[in-house]
């Protein structure tokens, strides 16, 4: 029994609320960002409607990969191996061509002293087969991970131990999977593979219940496994529950009518902290990764309280300008893919992949301060 889909009238019921709410104060005191707006919302609930839909399909077709299982595992690690060597060797080639167009006379031109230029199936096979090696082997790592690591599996190979289904066993699944969350909920700030997952719930630039159902669609990547509970006797079934309670627990932060909760803000996730969580100012990013408890953020320095002087400012660093489900769900995936195109080296390619969102930046204006044409400067300078 999925919690999440069983709270569905609920979703809508408040949400209906908060609307009426946000309308009553926008017309005393002005518009805010917590106001629903027609675009906003509809895309929110379609990925929403995705989110509940789209992993029945995924997960199967990643089933298809899992090695010494999947039917097609074997075919895509062939052809990620393969894409991996060819685009090695138009590395070299790239590379010493680069070489020999930079060297003085004499040291490998053409018979008109000039050197010759890169072979223009070395490029291409540099842009496709870096990234045909990238998404293969993201493929093989997300089904291997959910093979290896799933509850099933890791409650066969430690139900010698068996909390039941008491207050005990409860407590342990609820606050285990509140810590692995913690986790898995800062490294998708961290890891840019995990961060294209992600930024469909950072997309928007409201901040209202329905910003709660706007929820990732896409199955790949590599987590800390919520499985491992089932190794200190958690059923998997307990597992399942689990991750109802902290779903259903995030949905209510989600919204700037509720202010402060005094004793409670210095335990729980609250509205407040989760504010924080969703800003793009300076301050806030990065910041409150918990789900149910705040007391993670406390004890490994990702804290911070929302401040009066500075309000928070919500959605992306760089907006995406659009409101397409398809277009809010690819978008981060295509940036990768067009950075690893661009790569020449095997170390920038997977530090396009497994670096953080800032250093791609930086990294992507380094490049392109390097490409840049040098402007001339003139022999002397008009005089006065």
């Amino acid at each position: 029994m999925d919690l999440t889909t069983l709270a569905t009238p609920v979703y809508f019921g408040t949400m209906a609320i908060e609307h009426r709410q946000l309308a009553r104060r926008a017309a005393t005191q002005g518009p805010s960002a917590g106001d629903y707006t027609r675009p906003d919302t509809l895309t929110s609930l379609t990925m929403g409607t995705a989110s509940l839909a789209l992993p029945l399909a995924t997960q199967r077709l990643v089933r298809a990969f899992a090695p010494g299982r999947g039917r097609w595992a074997r075919r895509l690690l062939g052809v990620t191996v393969a894409a991996a060597a060819a685009t090695t060797i138009a590395d070299r080639i790239m590379r010493r061509s680069a070489a020999a167009r930079s060297a003085e006379p004499g040291a490998g031109p053409d018979a008109d002293g000039m050197s010759p230029p890169a072979p223009r199936w070395a490029a291409a096979v540099q842009q496709v087969g870096g990234v045909a090696t990238v998404a293969g082997a993201t493929v093989l790592a997300t089904a291997t991970a959910a093979q290896v690591a799933s509850p099933a599996r890791m409650w066969g190979r430690g139900r010698r131990r068996d909390l039941g289904r008491g207050p005990l066993a409860w407590l342990v699944a609820v606050a285990g999977w509140d810590a692995i969350y913690y986790w898995n909920h800062r490294l998708m700030h961290q890891v840019r593979l995990l961060w294209a997952h992600h930024v469909v719930h950072h997309s928007s630039e409201r901040y209202n219940l329905s910003t709660a159902l706007r929820q990732p669609v896409s199955p790949f990547g590599v987590w800390l496994p919520y499985g491992l509970l089932a190794r200190f006797g958690v059923r998997p079934w307990l597992i399942e529950q689990s991750r109802g309670i902290n779903l259903l627990y995030q949905y209510w932060i989600h919204s700037e009518t509720i202010d402060r909760l005094g004793g409670a803000e210095e335990v729980l996730n609250t509205p407040s902290h989760h504010r924080v969580h969703h800003g793009s100012n300076r301050r806030y990013i990065d910041r409150n990764h918990g789900s149910i408890l705040i007391v993670w953020d406390r004890l490994f320095g990702t804290f911070r309280r929302e401040q009066p002087d500075e309000p928070v400012v919500y959605g992306l660093t760089s907006n995406i300008g659009t409101f397409h489900p398809l277009r809010v769900a690819t978008h981060e995936y295509v940036d990768i893919a067009r950075d690893v195109a661009g790569s020449d080296t095997w170390r920038d390619r997977i530090s396009f992949v497994v670096r953080g969102p800032g250093w791609a930046d930086r990294r992507r204006a380094e490049r392109a301060g390097r490409q840049a044409p040098i402007p001339s400067v003139p022999a002397a300078l008009p005089a006065g």
